[in-house]
C-alpha cells in the first residue's frame, strides 16, 4: 500500500493501477476536476498540482518544501509519504486564498480552463518566495514559475500583475496555520519499508535504499525503473502502452543526495533538476544558465539528472554539458558497482551501455578549473520550455596562446549526444586564434550529418554549431559580452 496526505486528510490506498496518474486520480477517482487536462505532456500547465515533502536541515529540524508538478507526468505510486494539495484546496472557510483573490482582482482569468494551473504555480510561488527580494528578482521569479503555464488567451500581464500582488501582499493562510501538524503527520507516514502499489497484474515497487532498489532489479529486470516520469510517462499518457512492473525511486534517499568533494560533485541521480540547479551553477553558470531553459519549472522539480542521462534522447539538455565537462556515471547491478566516461554510455539511438538490471546510481561532475573555459549554448524556437534544436558544450585550454586541450559536445547533431573529435583534433596543439577556430568549423561537417526534422533542417543545424563555436571564440576574447545560452530563432 500507498499513504499520502490530501491536504490534511489521510489516503490509503491499497489496490490501484499504478498507471494512473495524479490527474486521473484526482479527476476520476476522487471526482476533484479543478484540475484540468490540456495536453497530458507537461507543455501547458493546465494540470499543475503542489506537493509538500519534508526535508531536514543540517541541524536535523524538519523543513516542508512546497513544489509545483504536472499531474499529467506524475504516477499515483510516487505520491507515497508526501502531501498533495490541488486548487479545491485553497478556498478556505468560504474565503478565495490570496492567490485567487489577486487573479480575480487582476482580471488574470478569461477563459478559465488553464486558470487552476496558474493559480497553482502562483501558490507554490508564493510560498517559496522571499520579501527581501527585490522587485527585479520576483519578476524574474514569477517569469520562472509561470513559463510551464500556456494561456491560450494570451492574458499574461493580468496574470503577472496577479503574481505581484501575491507575493507581494503575501498573507498567512491556512497552510502556514496547519504547518507544524503536517509535518508531524508527514512525520508519521514517512515510509520506512518498501512498499508497493498494485491493481490487476501491473506493479510499482517503492524502495528506500539502493540495496534494495539493486535487488527489485535484479529479481525484475523487466521493470521500468521510474523518477521524475517526465519521459515514462508520455508512453502511458501519449502512446497509450501500459507499464507492467514500475520500480520508483523517488524514495531512494542515497539517490537524492548531492555531495561535494575537493575535486568533484557527486550528484544522486534521482536528485531532481532543480535540487542540482545550486551545485551546478555555483561551478559553471552557464550549466545553471541552461538548467532555467530546461522545460519548465514543474518540469525541472520532477525530473532527475539521472533520468535525463538514461533516456539516452539525442536531444536531452545535460548530456552534452556534462560530456564536455568529462563527467562520469556509476552504474550499479546488485552489489557491483563500475564507473564509466558518461561519452562511452551512448551507443546509438536509445540504445546505451548499460547491462540488464543495471542502473545509474550517480554522476560525478569534475570541479571547475580556472584555466579551462567554459560555455553552453542552447538553439531553440522558443526561450523558455523548449526543446533543443541544437545543443552545445565547449571546454578548451590555452597556454600561451596554443589550444592543449579541447572537449566539445552536441545535442541535436546525431543519434547520440557526441563529442566532436575531428573538430577537437584541428585544435589542439595549434595557435588559438580565427584561423584555427575557422579550419575547426570545417572539420565539424566530419563529425556530424544531422538529420532535417520539424525543428530544424539539417543545413540549420550544422551552420548554428560552426557559429557556436565562432561565438565560443569571441566571447573568450571578449569576456564582458554576456551573451551565452542564447535562443536563436
Amino acid at each position: 500500500m500507498i499513504q499520502f496526505l490530501l491536504n490534511q486528510a489521510l489516503k490509503t490506498e491499497h489496490a490501484l493501477d499504478p498507471n494512473m496518474t495524479v490527474l486521473n486520480y484526482l479527476r476520476e477517482h476522487l471526482h476533484k476536476t479543478g484540475t484540468k487536462e490540456g495536453c497530458a505532456s507537461g507543455d501547458c500547465g493546465a494540470c499543475t498540482v503542489v506537493i509538500g515533502e519534508l526535508s531536514t536541515d543540517d541541524h536535523g529540524q524538519d523543513h516542508l518544501n512546497y513544489r509545483s508538478l504536472n499531474a499529467c507526468l506524475t504516477f499515483v505510486a510516487s505520491l507515497h509519504g508526501k502531501q498533495l494539495i490541488s486548487v479545491e484546496d485553497l478556498k478556505h472557510q468560504g474565503q478565495l486564498h490570496s492567490v485567487q483573490r489577486a487573479m480575480v482582482d487582476c482580471h488574470g482569468s478569461q477563459c478559465g480552463f488553464c486558470t487552476p494551473g496558474f493559480v497553482m504555480s502562483l501558490f507554490a510561488l508564493q510560498k517559496n518566495s522571499d520579501e527581501a527580494d527585490s522587485a527585479k528578482e520576483k519578476h524574474a521569479q514569477a517569469h520562472e514559475a509561470l513559463a510551464g503555464n500556456l494561456c491560450r488567451c494570451t492574458g499574461y500581464r493580468p496574470i503577472f500583475a496577479a503574481a505581484e500582488q501575491a507575493c507581494g501582499q503575501r498573507q498567512p493562510d491556512q497552510f502556514d496555520e496547519h504547518k507544524a501538524q503536517t509535518i508531524t503527520r508527514l512525520r508519521a507516514i514517512k515510509p520506512v519499508q518498501t512498499a508497493e502499489l498494485s491493481g490487476g497484474d501491473r506493479r510499482c515497487l517503492v524502495p528506500l535504499t539502493v540495496a534494495d532498489l539493486a535487488d527489485l532489479y535484479d529479481a525484475y529486470p523487466q521493470a521500468r525503473l521510474l523518477a521524475g516520469g517526465t519521459d515514462l510517462a508520455l508512453e502511458v499518457t501519449q502512446l497509450h502502452r501500459t507499464l507492467p512492473v514500475m520500480i520508483y525511486v523517488g524514495n531512494v534517499a542515497d539517490m537524492k543526495k548531492i555531495e561535494h568533494y575537493d575535486d568533484r560533485i557527486e550528484i544522486g541521480a534521482a536528485t531532481a533538476l532543480t535540487d542540482c540547479y545550486e551545485a551546478l551553477s555555483n561551478e559553471y553558470p552557464d550549466f545553471g544558465q541552461l538548467l532555467h531553459r530546461f522545460a519548465s519549472l514543474q518540469i525541472r522539480n520532477q525530473g532527475t539528472l539521472g533520468g535525463n542521462i538514461a533516456n539516452a534522447s539525442p536531444i536531452g539538455d545535460s548530456p552534452p554539458l556534462l560530456i564536455a565537462l568529462g563527467a562520469k556515471i556509476v552504474l550499479r547491478k546488485g552489489t557491483q558497482s563500475r564507473t564509466l566516461a558518461l561519452e562511452d554510455y551512448f551507443i546509438d539511438y536509445r540504445v546505451t551501455a548499460r547491462q540488464e538490471s543495471e542502473f545509474i546510481e550517480k554522476i560525478i561532475v569534475p570541479k571547475a578549473d580556472a584555466s579551462q573555459a567554459f560555455r553552453a549554448y542552447k538553439v531553440s524556437k522558443r526561450l523558455d520550455d523548449d526543446i533543443s534544436a541544437v545543443c552545445a558544450a565547449f571546454r578548451v585550454q590555452v597556454d600561451n596562446g596554443v589550444v592543449i586541450e579541447a572537449r566539445m559536445a552536441f545535442g541535436g547533431m546525431a543519434a547520440i549526444p557526441k563529442r566532436a573529435a575531428h573538430c577537437e583534433q584541428v585544435l589542439i596543439g595549434q595557435p588559438w586564434t580565427q584561423a584555427t577556430v575557422e579550419r575547426a568549423c570545417a572539420a565539424l561537417e566530419q563529425d556530424f550529418t544531422p538529420l532535417s526534422d520539424f525543428r530544424a533542417s539539417k543545413e540549420y543545424r550544422l551552420l548554428s554549431a560552426q557559429n557556436l563555436l565562432r561565438k565560443y571564440f569571441i566571447e573568450l576574447q571578449t569576456p564582458h559580452i554576456e551573451t551565452r545560452v542564447t535562443a536563436y530563432v
